[in-house]
C-alpha cells in the first residue's frame, strides 16, 4: 500500500524484536554492547522508526536465541521495511519521529484527535497553516516553509482518497482554538468556514468542547491523537496507538493500559462536547464575528 509505506511492517517487526529481547532477559544496554551498536539504534529499531536490514535482524535474532524459522520470518518482514512512503521525499523538512506518525496516520482506519490550541493539521487551510508554520519557525527559509505546507496538504488527501478507503476522522477541538485568530481576521473566518464544510463529509465528525463545559477527567492532558488500524491486509492487527508531540520530539503509546487510559480520557471529553449541529452553529457564529471585525 503506497500510502502507508513501510510504517506498519516496521512497527510490527520492532515489537517482535522487543519481545524476543525481553524474553531472552537481555537489556537494551547489554544488546547494544554485544552487537557493538548504540543503545539508541536498538531503540529506533524496536519502535519502528527506521527501516532494518535483514543482516541486522539476523544478528539480533542470534543474540536473542531465536529459532531459524523465526529468524527467517523476521528477515522477510525486514525486507518490507525498506519500502518508502511519499513523505520520505521531504527529508529536509520532516523530522524522523514525525515520518513515523505520517505513515501511521496514512495506515489508520480511524483517527481521533483532541486539540486545545490550534486547528488540527488535517483541517487547516493554506492561509492558516502558513501562519502557524511561520510563527513556529521564524528563522526557517521560505523554501522549507513551503515544503512543510506541501507536506500538510499531502496529508490532507487521505480524507478524500478512495483506495484504501479514507479513514474516519473524529475531532474534538477546544473552543479556545477557534477563538484564537490569525493576524488576518478574514483569513481566520475562511478557516472557520472550511471547518464547517469539511465537518459535513461522511467520514469526518467535528465537535467543539466549549469553554463552559467544565473540567473533563485528566484535564491537564495535552493534545493527543488516537489511531486505530484495520484488521485486514496485515499479518496481525496493528494495535491502537496514542501519539503526542512537541518541539523536541514525540511519544508513541500502544500498551493496553495506556490505550485504556486514553480511551477513558476520550469518553470524558465526549461527554462534555457540543453535538455536531451545535458545534457547526458555534463555528459559523465565530466566523461571522471574525468577518465583521476584519
Amino acid at each position: 500500500m503506497e500510502d502507508s509505506g513501510s510504517t506498519v511492517p516496521r512497527r510490527q517487526l520492532g515489537r517482535y524484536l522487543r519481545e524476543l529481547r525481553e524474553n531472552a532477559y537481555v537489556t537494551v544496554t547489554a544488546a547494544a554492547k554485544a552487537l557493538e551498536w548504540s543503545a539508541p539504534r536498538i531503540w529506533r529499531y524496536e519502535t519502528g522508526q527506521v527501516p532494518m536490514h535483514p543482516n541486522d535482524i539476523e544478528a539480533m535474532c542470534r543474540l536473542y536465541g531465536a529459532s531459524p524459522e523465526t529468524t527467517e520470518t523476521l528477515r522477510t518482514l525486514a525486507r518490507e521495511t525498506r519500502a518508502k512512503g511519499w513523505w520520505h521525499s521531504y527529508d529536509n523538512v520532516i523530522k524522523d519521529w514525525f515520518k513515523l506518525y505520517v505513515g501511521l496516520e496514512a495506515a489508520a482506519s480511524r483517527i481521533r484527535k483532541h486539540e486545545t490550541s490550534v486547528i488540527p493539521g488535517l483541517l487547516q487551510t493554506v492561509e492558516y497553516m502558513t501562519e502557524v508554520i511561520a510563527t513556529d519557525h521564524p528563522t526557517m527559509g521560505e523554501q522549507d516553509r513551503a515544503g512543510r505546507v506541501d507536506v500538510r496538504l499531502r496529508r490532507q488527501r487521505l480524507l478524500v482518497r478512495a483506495v484504501p478507503p479514507a479513514p474516519h476522522l473524529d475531532v474534538i477541538i477546544g473552543e479556545a482554538a477557534l477563538r484564537r485568530p490569525l493576524r488576518d481576521l478574514a483569513a481566520m473566518a475562511r478557516q472557520l468556514d472550511a471547518l464547517v464544510v469539511t465537518g459535513r463529509q461522511h467520514n469526518v465528525r467535528l465537535r467543539v468542547l466549549p469553554l463552559a463545559a467544565g473540567l473533563p477527567r485528566w484535564a491537564a492532558t495535552p493534545t493527543f491523537t488516537l489511531l486505530d488500524f484495520p484488521a485486514e491486509n496485515v499479518r496481525a492487527q496493528e494495535p491502537s496507538t496514542v501519539y503526542m508531540d512537541g518541539p523536541c520530539g514525540a511519544v508513541y503509546l500502544d500498551r493496553p493500559h495506556e490505550i485504556d487510559t486514553y480511551e477513558d480520557i476520550w469518553r470524558s471529553l465526549a461527554e462534555r462536547v457540543l453535538d455536531e449541529e451545535e458545534s457547526r452553529e458555534l463555528i459559523t457564529g465565530l466566523a461571522k464575528e471574525m468577518r465583521d471585525a476584519a
